[in-house]
């Protein structure tokens, strides 16, 4: 039995107890959101009773650890899973590890992610190899997790800067990545240097070509691999789940990102399966999420992350139907504001509510 499905079967006398709501088991249908689409109270009633009537089980809300706290107990009348979706490993804009110059990651360069920032202003990215900084995210963690009625906190920004980007994007920036750039290719923090010359007795800053060493690629895939494991275990020591926005499927992930997902204690993973960024068609959803099922190994769950912008609302229920095919439970789009009347009315369509 799956991971997911026991965890509510365990937890279904702690759930009725604190709400009327049932363990959800159908096909999640879920959105990712900010906290700016409701100001007030009385406008998130607006909102999560509109988001129910339509078919909505889950929410992924970025929003403070108050904010979120409130959105759960408010969720609950209206039978919607809240999950706090953090930014994990990625952090602009945070005043704390600001102060702490020695926390963010370094590319081949030896340039500091804080002082320069690949692609856009807002990669300030943090390293798994510091020490200070991954005790920093798991205390911000350990907050959402602490949340009562909280589904689960939900990991995003959980990996390396893009060393290779999406075909649709790499024009956008005016670039033709065929081959890792040192500007792109992270995770020579001093402290990853020291730990692997120690091992292996090279520096990679020595090698002639680090990006092709199976050995340097794996040991920065472990090191996000074992923070998260940390996270799993501070998250569900508070009897909540740990999900994840991962890229599309394990092996694109490892290559383009440096992501080992398929290795982490998740409860369920959210492949954003967009498939405009890579000049895919609808397919490749239902090829990637059967990659992700495969290397699961019934360890966890996969729901299809779907972007809205690039589906118009027959291309949805394909992508769903791609999703379903594949193996998912369940799907989440990106953006909750970006889904139109139309698109409304084919999640409703799928909703095993209506």
């Amino acid at each position: 039995m799956k991971k997911l499905l026991l965890f509510l079967i365990a937890n279904t006398f702690l759930l009725l107890s604190c709400s009327e709501k049932p363990p959800e088991t159908s096909f999640m249908i879920a959105a990712w959101t900010g906290g700016d689409i409701a100001e007030t109270e009385e406008e998130w009633h607006t909102q999560l009773d509109h988001f129910s009537s339509n078919g909505l089980t889950d929410l992924f809300l970025s929003a403070s650890p108050e904010e979120t706290g409130l959105v759960v107990n408010l969720a609950d009348n209206y039978n919607i899973n809240i999950h706090a979706w953090v930014w994990t490993l990625n952090r602009p804009g945070d005043t704390t590890a600001a102060q702490h110059p020695e926390w963010y990651a370094v590319n081949r360069n030896g340039d500091n992610s804080y002082d320069y920032r690949a692609y856009v202003d807002y990669y300030q990215w943090l390293s798994p190899f510091s020490e200070g900084a991954r005790d920093y995210i798991k205390s911000n963690m350990a907050k959402y997790a602490k949340i009562p009625g909280l589904t689960s906190v939900h990991l995003d920004y959980v990996r390396y800067v893009d060393v290779i980007l999406g075909a649709d994007l790499q024009p956008k920036y005016d670039l033709v990545q065929d081959r890792q750039f040192p500007e792109y290719d992270y995770g020579y923090h001093p402290n990853a240097r020291r730990e692997f010359e120690e091992l292996f007795g090279v520096d990679p800053m020595q090698m002639e070509h680090p990006e092709l060493s199976m050995e340097w690629l794996q040991f920065r895939l472990n090191a996000v691999t074992s923070l998260v494991n940390e996270i799993a275990e501070i998250v569900h020591n508070e009897d909540k789940m740990l999900t994840a926005a991962v890229f599309p499927f394990p092996e694109m992930s490892r290559q383009m990102v440096r992501q080992d997902w398929a290795s982490w204690d998740l409860d369920f993973a959210l492949p954003m399966l967009y498939q405009n960024f890579y000049r895919q068609n609808l397919e490749w959803i239902q090829f990637s999420t059967e990659q992700g099922v495969r290397e699961a190994h019934d360890r966890f769950d996969i729901v299809a992350g779907l972007y809205i912008p690039a589906l118009n609302p027959e291309e949805l229920q394909t992508a769903v139907q791609k999703a379903k095919a594949g193996g998912a439970i369940g799907i989440s789009v990106f953006d909750i504001n970006a889904l139109s009347e139309e698109h409304w009315k084919v999640l409703s369509s799928i909703s095993s509510r209506n």
